[in-house]
């Protein structure tokens, strides 16, 4: 009994010190306790109020006009109404000592004075539409000596691997990113072209050293007549390869940079007229099959070392690779995105590289192993291979990204403008009331 009033009398002293205690204590308001972000409020408010370029065009024009009302009544609109503002435009004018002074333009305000103490702001600033900008690519030839790009672009050969794509549409997408670059940018319209080029005759009065030749026609390359069926070549399936062979040898003499945009390089010749009824194995009539060995003559000829026939399987197929540190830097330079991963079931061995005098340069991909799925393979005297040995269908960004990377041509970026072109929005905010 003596226990039930102990606990009786404790319970009654800790109730009344809990009611002594709360009347004395002082609990903020809701503003206090979950206090609006004013600041926030009104950067986002001017986002919002330039969100189509309303807010920009506005701040330019004169003070009299009636664009000023529309700009307050949107700006009203878009504020809770228990809020007071003073929207601000000043004119930014450099003194010539690299600092600036800020005069005003035009205010527009809901609230008489001062906003007090307790207000906050958030600035922006915006340019006006005179201001124009310019990137100026450097030419790739400036610094090679020659800056020609040809497209392989034949009416008279078919493509293979370039599943989705014709060589046509491939050719106008490696123009329209490329051609800023070079000199000079030429279709190869036909083999017949193609062959001229090949002999050291230019097109159009262009230097032909030096050039970058990119196949568009994927695992197959374009044959012009006489370049076939001669002498010396061998009478077997893959009697193209010695085709390939010079082709190395022509990148070599002319220090090209060859371009094979996707799969297993120089796999097929394709002539529609002379190949009218052979298909390459897959019923694409206009096409021969020189397999594993034309890479092979390539590579020797590049080497400078004789033919010899060789249809040794040379490439490998390492899956998932992904892109490098180097490559991403690039990509942002140039503003061009491939996938950050990729495919690869024909990449390139390292091994070539000892082989036949090359350095893997520019890699694109991470190697897997002692595959190399995206690299230019340039030779220690003369050439060089830029090699896409991703799996079908062509990412062509990646053949665009490659080449840049290889050359790493600069660009200068170049900025006009007129007088009275910047000017600084403030927008400080406060709730009503205090």
């Amino acid at each position: 009994m003596m226990r039930t009033i102990e606990v009786t009398i404790v319970i009654f002293i800790i109730t009344g010190a809990f009611i002594l205690a709360s009347s004395f204590t002082v609990l903020p308001s809701p503003r206090e306790a979950s206090p609006m972000n004013l600041r926030q409020l009104a950067l986002t408010t001017l986002q919002m109020l330039d969100f189509k370029g309303d807010l920009s065009a506005t701040v330019f024009k004169d003070v009299s006009d009636s664009a000023w009302g529309e700009l307050q009544v949107a700006l009203t609109a878009s504020l809770p109404p228990n809020i007071a503002y003073n929207l601000t435009v000043y004119e930014i004018i450099p003194n010539g000592s690299g600092r600036f002074v800020y005069v005003p333009v035009k205010s527009l305000s809901n609230a008489e004075g001062n906003l007090g103490v307790s207000s906050n702001f958030a600035s922006y600033i915006v340019t006006s539409s005179n201001v124009t900008f310019r990137a100026i690519p450097e030419k790739i030839g400036e610094r090679i000596g020659g800056g020609t790009l040809y497209i392989l672009n034949c009416s008279d050969a078919y493509g293979w691997w370039i599943t989705g794509y014709t060589p046509f549409s491939l050719a106008e997408d490696i123009r329209k990113a490329l051609s800023p670059y070079f000199q000079t940018t030429i279709f190869i319209q036909n083999t017949t072209q193609l062959g001229q080029i090949l002999n050291g005759t230019s097109i159009q009065g262009e230097p032909v050293q030096h050039a970058v030749i990119v196949n568009t026609v994927g695992e197959a390359v374009p044959i012009p007549q006489g370049y076939y069926m001669t002498e010396g070549y061998d009478s077997s399936e893959d009697s193209y390869a010695k085709y390939c062979w010079l082709l190395g040898q022509r990148v070599r003499q002319h220090n090209w940079t060859w371009v094979s945009i996707v799969g297993y390089p120089l796999y097929y010749v394709s002539n529609t007229q002379a190949f009218s009824t052979s298909q390459n194995n897959w019923g694409i009539y206009g096409m021969k099959r020189v397999g594993p060995a034309g890479l092979n003559a390539f590579l020797q000829g590049i080497n400078s070392q004789s033919y010899s026939y060789d249809s040794g399987w040379i490439t490998g197929s390492p899956g998932v690779v992904y892109m490098t540190d180097e490559a991403k830097e690039a990509s942002n330079y140039y503003g061009i995105y491939p996938s950050e991963y990729q495919t690869a079931t024909r990449a390139l061995p390292s091994w070539i590289q000892g082989t036949y005098n090359l350095e893997a340069t520019a890699y694109l991909y991470e190697p897997v192993g002692q595959w190399i799925s995206v690299a230019t393979f340039k030779h220690q005297t003369s050439g060089a291979l830029l090699a896409i040995g991703l799996t079908r269908p062509p990412d062509i960004r990646v053949t665009i990204l490659a080449l840049l990377s290889y050359y790493h041509p600069r660009i200068y970026r170049e900025e006009f403008k007129a007088a009275n072109t910047s000017r600084l929005v403030v927008l400080q905010l406060a709730l009503m009331g205090g």
